[in-house]
């Protein structure tokens, strides 16, 4: 006679909107694709960075993507009120104050994100060694009012 039987415990079902997200992303390209190819060029360093980016939570991917998008917004407005069309998307593409601030905007939050560490490192520990020498010259005083011996 074989044990009770034992219930196998299924896997939580892991939902993938993969699907989704590609029918997205068609639906952009298909009924806008003026718009699909203007933010796909201004977002290009953040949709690298969204690949290279091994994190979890992707920080750095969503900084530099945050910093572009603020960048694009402009851009993708005077596409909607204009002609919409892709001779102005290439129009807003050809003008380098465009793309190079996009572009810059999303270097300066790959750098933000590379520094903002270091910085908040650097504060932390100079606080640290400021509370740890006023600690010490408590502790002197202390051990002078009360007669002990000096303590290293």
């Amino acid at each position: 006679m074989k044990g009770p039987a034992v219930k196998s415990q299924a896997a939580p079902a892991r939902r993938s909107f993969a699907w989704l997200q590609g029918l997205a992303c068609g639906a952009l390209a298909t009924l806008a694709t003026p718009e699909a190819v203007l933010l796909c060029v201004l977002l290009a360093p953040g949709i690298l960075s969204l690949l290279l980016d091994r994190e979890p939570g992707k920080p750095v991917a969503r900084t530099v993507l945050l910093f572009g998008l603020a960048f694009s917004v402009e851009p993708v407005r005077t596409l909607w009120l204009g002609s919409m069309s892709m001779a102005e998307a290439a129009h807003l593409l050809s003008d380098l104050s465009v793309t190079g601030l996009a572009w810059a905007a999303a270097a300066g939050g790959w750098l933000l994100a590379e520094l903002a560490p270091l910085v908040v490192g650097l504060v932390l520990d100079l606080r640290s060694r400021s509370q740890a020498a006023a600690l010490r010259k408590l502790r002197a005083q202390h051990a002078e009012a009360w007669g002990l011996p000096g303590l290293d």
